[in-house]
């Protein structure tokens, strides 16, 4: 198959195998199916209305992702989103796994919880980290902060997680 190696084109191709990354990103920020349904629509048009913006030789899911990021921002400044209107409970969403081990599944649901529980902040840099695998360095460039608010913001998750997971196994 022929296709041009510009910008334009990296991008309209690259979308295709980076949906399904972008798609659960964008669930974390929203804690909505529906939402994350529109932000990541709206994320890809942006990407291609912006593709010669591109730099070839930069990574495209980094690139994706912080475009997801202002989005969602942007999206909270404008609406009641902010002030608790219009987010589904994580209890009503519906993730599909395809792992049918019952324990790992209440296991990785309660985890889910925790996680979905953090403050935005401290989510988005654990799934940048831990989902998708990023450097420090990296979840701080998508979310154009420094690397100490990276690694403080996780060590504040882990220390909730820890709290919260610690606690469940030590008899009261």
């Amino acid at each position: 198959m022929w296709f041009k190696k510009d910008s334009t084109s990296k991008v309209r191709y690259g979308l295709d195998a980076l949906y399904p990354r972008l798609w659960r990103y964008c669930v974390v920020l929203t804690k909505s199916n529906d939402l994350a349904d529109d932000l990541a629509q709206a994320v890809c048009l942006r990407a291609l209305e912006k593709a010669e913006q591109y730099q070839e030789g930069t990574h495209l899911d980094r690139w994706i992702f912080r475009i997801a990021q202002r989005h969602w921002i942007n999206d909270l400044r404008k609406s009641a989103v902010r002030r608790g209107a219009g987010l589904v409970p994580i209890e009503e969403t519906d993730l599909v796994d395809g792992n049918f081990d019952p324990e790992a599944n209440i296991l990785g649901r309660e985890v889910l919880l925790s996680v979905m529980a953090l403050p935005e902040a401290q989510r988005s840099v654990v799934v940048l980290a831990y989902v998708e695998g990023y450097s420090y360095r990296e979840c701080a460039d998508i979310l154009d902060i420094p690397v100490g608010t990276v690694m403080s913001r996780l060590a504040g998750a882990r220390g909730k997680m820890a709290d919260k997971f610690d606690g469940e196994r030590t008899p009261k």
